[in-house]
């Protein structure tokens, strides 16, 4: 059965507030190293198995029904079929 692995990008909308955004933006300008738009987000790698449609469809209401707030976030992913090694 062939294997994927997902990779999983969840950002804040534009249109809602990012404090822990902000504090980083603050900290590195701190540090001398001015920056803006400083947008923090989720990054989450899944293993998934089945045939590529039907991993597709999973990997879809995964990222937008658990992994995200459709509401408040933005969600993307990649899906890449992966080789295993053999043993």
């Amino acid at each position: 059965m062939p294997n994927y692995q997902a990779r999983v990008f969840v950002t804040l909308k534009p249109s809602i507030l990012d404090p822990q955004g902000r504090t980083v933006e603050r900290s590195l300008s701190h540090l001398g190293q001015p920056v803006s738009g400083v947008r923090v987000g989720k990054y989450i790698e899944l293993q998934l198995e089945g045939e590529h449609t039907e991993v597709e469809s999973r990997l879809k209401d995964i990222a937008e029904n658990v992994l995200s707030n459709p509401v408040m976030e933005n969600v993307r992913w990649e899906l890449e079929e992966r080789t295993l090694e053999p043993a």
